[in-house]
């Protein structure tokens, strides 16, 4: 595979992973996570890897080193000519100074690869001198620079000033090669060792220069000095020189470099032109690699984007988890009271009424009013032993509102929960729903709106219509059955009416089934077994009477229960919906995208890509 294809495919595949990091970070700041600005390897995405991607491939070669050690000495050699004034005031260079090659001033390209820096053109010697905490790179045309090589010579990297530690990461982050400029005094230096350990991390090409070498006497030092550097930073330099210590030779620009291997141990016999083995350099499969090692530090799991991924996963845990506490299926997990008996089978009748013959209709109504008229002295006379029944409907309001209470003490406290253990993110927003006087607000409004809940709303009456709709088509025997003793029972009853339908329920009591075996005459006894009466004899009248077959007997008894079933789940369900409405609605909202950024379109683009990303040896340089 061709570098040209590589460059063109990596340069896709680049662009779009900063675009959908991006749009991911848009998306989990809300969750908390921390932007990317910050991050070191989105600063080398954005700042290195991408604007040198979209570019033909250009070497940035940087001499880096500690103080006093001649780097600009091997600069000048390397730019064929004085670029770099060597004074003792070299040691207080604060900027670095790059040379680039004739027509490679654009200022475009200059940007895109060294864009953590403020690009000024380098026109007197002490520019690089200047004090400001603002990270410049002072540049100018080498006249003799190689194509597409661009030369930099650093500040010291021993300084134990922290702006010059950013400006040398910065550095280490801009150069493809890097010449390790060593003597005697600072091969072994800390500050110098930890910057070319972080470079060797990076996959970077480091070639290492003995400088001011007695070429007899330190002949059997240098291999130790260059073992004791190797094992420091964890890397094999590519190229090892050693340079005598010849003042003369370094003023005119003809100082001899020796290559003495990779081992240090080649004898210093003949040197070197190092400034044609630089230009001879592969451009291209350096560049491929310094591509690989920046894009293994953007796979690194524990410090490139794997472990921005992971925060975000920890951050959509913790808000699946409130989202889930606070969602309507959870706060519609409450005791609910069942809808009275009572109430259900006259909606039950109701829908049964408006399926039978005109003629049966107005039977059953004279009748049942009828029936009404009979049993009022009956009542009349329990009341009067028993005392005041109390109204199920009353009752079964005041259990309501029980569960109301219930459900909004169960939900501030998970609240406060929330607002404890909550992340930063999370917890201004709990705090500003449980503010002052919030839970009594909330219950004020949360009662009005339940006083306002007829017992039994449209929705309710369409899905109990549809339910028994549905059993009317599963058991048309036993609709036959009952529809004909409803018109004999129409010609049959005397002065109270039997309704006709079903439970499996015997809840009535047997003083009620027999008043109403009794009433009914000889002929509903033949025509139906003894009541199965839910709540008793109606308030019509009617006994509600299955059919003789058991099976249809407990089916329609499941059928009873899953209509009181259904009943108590939408009425918790409508409690959960208003608090989420009127209290949760953008909480939740909040929580709901917090929980799904890791099916999000931006994170799954950034997974796909990163494991897409050549981060192995397997691009053919």
């Amino acid at each position: 595979m061709s570098v040209s294809s590589d460059y063109s495919r990596l340069t896709a595949q680049l662009v779009s992973l900063v675009q959908a990091l991006r749009g991911l970070a848009s998306e989990a700041a809300p969750a908390g996570v921390a932007g990317l600005e910050d991050r070191e390897w989105f600063a080398l995405l954005v700042k290195k890897l991408v604007p040198q991607a979209q570019l033909p491939p250009r070497l940035v070669v940087a001499i880096v080193g500690g103080t006093n050690i001649g780097k600009s000495v091997i600069f000048n050699h390397l730019a064929g000519e004085n670029a770099s004034a060597v004074t003792p005031l070299a040691a207080g260079t604060k900027h670095p100074i790059c040379l680039v090659p004739p027509g490679g001033e654009d200022a475009e390209t200059l940007g895109r690869l060294f864009g953590s820096f403020v690009l000024c053109p380098w026109r007197r010697p002490e520019d690089p001198l200047t004090e400001t905490a603002e990270h410049r790179l002072y540049w100018r045309v080498g006249a003799r620079m190689p194509p597409r090589l661009l030369l930099l010579d650093a500040p010291d990297v021993d300084s134990d000033v922290p702006v010059n530690w950013e400006r040398a990461n910065a550095i280490r982050q801009a150069a493809d090669v890097l010449i390790a400029v060593l003597t005697q005094q600072k091969y072994n230096d800390a500050a110098v060792k930890r910057f070319f350990r972080h470079a060797a991390q990076a996959d970077k090409p480091i070639l290492v220069i003995f400088n001011q070498c007695e070429l007899q006497a330190d002949r059997v030092y240098w291999p130790e000095w260059l073992k004791t550097f190797r094992r420091q930073i964890g890397a094999t330099p590519e190229l090892v020189y050693v340079a005598p210590h010849d003042r003369r030779a370094a003023d005119e620009l003809r100082l001899p470099f020796y290559n003495v291997g990779t081992e240090g141990n080649g004898q210093p016999d003949r040197p070197t032109d190092l400034r044609d083995e630089l230009a001879a350099l592969h451009f291209d499969a350096i560049k491929v690699r310094t591509f690989r090692g920046s894009l293994r530090t953007l796979a690194d799991p524990q410090r490139g984007i794997p472990a921005y991924l992971e925060e975000i996963r920890a951050a959509a845990g913790s808000f699946s988890a409130a989202a889930t506490v606070l969602s309507a299926h959870e706060l519609a997990r409450i005791d609910w009271p069942a809808l009275p008996a009572g109430i259900l089978v006259e909606e039950i009748r109701a829908w049964w009424d408006a399926a039978r013959q005109p003629w049966s209709r107005r039977i059953h109504g004279f009748y049942r009013g009828l029936g009404r008229a009979v049993l009022w002295p009956i009542r009349r006379t329990w009341a009067e032993i028993a005392g005041p029944a109390a109204d199920p409907l009353v009752l079964f309001h005041q259990q309501e509102r029980t569960a109301v209470l219930t459900a909004v003490k169960n939900l501030f406290d998970e609240l406060e929960r929330l607002e404890q253990v909550g992340n930063e993110t999370l917890r201004p927003r709990l705090q500003r729903l449980l503010r002052g006087h919030a839970r009594a607000e909330l219950l004020a409004r949360v009662q009005a709106a339940h006083q306002n809940l007829p017992a039994v709303d449209e929705d309710y009456r369409r899905f109990l219509g549809s339910e028994l709709d549905a059993w009317r088509s599963a058991n048309p025997r036993a609709v036959r059955f009952l529809e004909s003793l409803d018109h004999l029972a129409a010609l049959a009853r005397p002065a109270i009416t039997v309704g006709l339908f079903f439970t499996g329920l015997h809840l009535a009591g047997d003083l009620a089934g027999q008043i109403t075996a009794h009433a009914a005459g000889q002929t509903a006894a033949h025509l139906a077994t003894e009541a199965a009466i839910t709540g008793g004899v109606t308030g019509g009248g009617e006994a509600l009477v299955s059919t003789t077959s058991e099976g249809v007997r407990h089916a329609a008894g499941r059928l009873f229960y899953r209509l009181q079933t259904q009943y108590a789940k939408r009425r918790a369900a409508w409690l959960a919906a208003w608090l989420e409405n009127e209290l949760l609605g953008d909480l939740l909202a909040d929580l709901r995208h917090g929980a799904s950024l890791p099916e999000s379109a931006a994170f799954v683009e950034v997974e796909r890509l990163l494991e897409v990303l050549p981060t192995q040896d397997h691009v053919d340089p």
